[in-house]
């Protein structure tokens, strides 16, 4: 009896492996500013940013791959991200940037 073998392909997965990603946002002159988007809900007050010396708004996120929407609330106002050239049109008549974590 002869026993055949099944080639079999061998298949790479990569895993879905979430990541610390950095936002910033210069505004010198605000008193608080907070990231909103869509990995939060929209929610204002769930991601307020730290102010360093030189007036930077930083806080890290930890997100899987994928698109992401975003703003900054500062001071009250939303505001694009100046850094980001991808924005997509939103429901109020303005832009949300996009960050995209691969």
């Amino acid at each position: 009896m002869t026993v055949k073998k099944e080639l079999r392909k061998k298949v790479t997965v990569k895993k879905q492996v979430a990541e610390k990603v950095l936002f910033e946002f210069t505004a010198p002159e605000a008193q608080g500013v907070c990231l909103a988007g869509n990995f939060n809900n929209w929610d204002i007050s769930a991601n307020p940013m730290k102010k360093d010396k030189k007036g930077l708004w930083k806080t890290n996120l930890t997100l899987a791959p994928g698109t992401y929407e975003y703003r900054y609330i500062s001071d009250g106002h939303w505001e694009n991200d100046p850094a980001c050239s991808c924005c997509v049109p939103n429901q109020f008549g303005s832009m949300n940037s996009v960050r995209i974590v691969e």
